[in-house]
Formats: structure tokens, sequence, C-alpha cells
């Protein structure tokens, strides 16, 4: 019993983050540079809500908040584009 209500909490917590960061896709937020990426010329930053976002950009921008357009949702993640002006 108890396994399995663990089970339902955790899938209705695992929709509702994905839901969460499917609407985030086309927006506009700060970012934190934190490290550099699996891919050459990624970095990995959070969103404000904690978020490992992967975008492409300089290794010297580790540390800075940089505004960026989101454009997908990975189940662990979400790619971003750095945002223009």
């Amino acid at each position: 019993m108890k396994v399995e209500r663990l089970a339902r909490l955790q899938e209705l917590l695992l929709k509702q983050q994905q839901e969460f960061s499917r609407s985030l896709i086309g927006r506009e937020i700060d970012l934190l540079l934190e490290k550099p990426g699996r891919m050459p010329g990624q970095l990995i930053g959070r969103s404000p809500w904690l978020q490992s976002v992967n975008v492409d950009a300089n290794a010297s921008k580790i540390g800075d908040i940089i505004n960026v357009r989101i454009t997908a949702a990975g189940p662990n993640s979400l790619f971003a584009e750095v945002a223009e002006g």
C-alpha cells in the first residue's frame, strides 16, 4: 500500500514537473551560468527555479547571469539560446 501510494505521488510530481518545464518554452529568463556542459561550447546554468539549462555560450561567461530564451524541455533539463537584445 505504501509503495503504491509513493509510486502514484512520484508519477504525479514528474508529470507536474514536465508540464511546468514545457510551459517555459518560448519564455525569456535570467540564467546563472555555472559550468561547462557535455558538448563543446555548451554551458550549464540554473534557472530561477533551479532547473538545469543547457545553452551555447563562451566558457568565459561562467558566473555571469545572462538572458536566454527557452527552446526545448528535456526529461531532466531545459535547452535555451542566448536572447538577443
